[in-house]
């Protein structure tokens, strides 16, 4: 069996403890639900204080859970209610275009596949739910890099390895590709991650406009492009795709 951490173990049951029950517990009733000595439990509640998970009462002095917990709490919603909402969406959008879809998060300097809807035919694929990105090669992560502030600061401030030779490092140049993709509403990656791999995405926005994800077809250069350019009918599907989960997340029309 692995080893566990005990003051990790104490500060979890500490915040399942302040979750349930009454709204505010004073350190005396923390310490003794435990089975901790003042001292320890002091220690840790202060711990989490800093983190911002904890906050004390100024006037009493009793303890309760902090914004920063709800903070995590909407962000784990949000893109489990980002998945479900594009549920639908995404498997038109691999019917239509007859390629694979992809729906990506910000995550850890990358991009987090949330959502893999397979190519509808009878090759052997791969699910790729949990697998990263990179933020400045691939269609995703332009779109998340060109809308996100968060995102972009990452983008920019992170080594942009080259992949490919067609792979764009240079600041400059790759601004100005964070500029086309603001200007027309999605992004491209044709081979800059993988040789022979052609990538279209488009953003998704939440109620509040604000970018929560990024959709996507990826699919062999020869099927996603002809005559050596992107084909419109997939750029089309795309945007058609991202605007009605935005839709069903509150945010509008685009």
């Amino acid at each position: 069996m692995a080893r566990t951490i005990q003051s990790l173990e104490r500060a979890a049951a500490m915040l399942r403890l302040l979750a349930g029950g009454e709204r505010r517990l004073g350190l005396s009733d923390i310490s003794s639900s435990l089975g901790l000595a003042k001292g320890t439990a002091h220690g840790i509640l202060r711990t989490l204080q800093q983190e911002g998970f904890v906050e004390q009462d100024a006037a009493s002095g009793r303890y309760q859970l902090g914004a920063e917990l709800l903070r995590l709490g909407n962000s784990y919603l949000d893109v489990h209610e980002l998945r479900a909402r594009a549920l639908v969406w995404t498997d038109d959008l691999a019917r239509s275009s007859g390629e694979s879809v992809y729906l990506g998060v910000l995550h850890q300097q990358g991009v987090l596949i949330v959502h893999h809807v397979f190519r509808p035919d009878d090759s052997r694929q791969v699910l790729e739910v949990g697998a990263m990105q990179p933020l400045h090669s691939t269609a995703l992560g332009k779109v998340l890099s060109a809308y996100d502030p968060v995102a972009h600061s990452e983008v920019v401030e992170a080594e942009r390895e080259p992949f490919t030779p067609r792979t764009v490092t240079g600041l400059t140049d790759f601004e100005g590709l964070l500029d086309l993709t603001r200007a027309r509403g999605w992004a491209a990656d044709v081979e800059e991650t993988w040789d022979g791999v052609a990538s279209i995405a488009a953003p998704i926005h939440d109620r509040r406009r604000m970018p929560v994800g990024a959709v996507g077809v990826t699919g062999a250069v020869e099927r996603v492009c002809r005559d050596g350019e992107l084909r419109p009918e997939i750029v089309a599907a795309v945007r058609d795709c991202a605007r009605a989960v935005s839709r069903d997340l509150g945010a509008g029309r685009f």
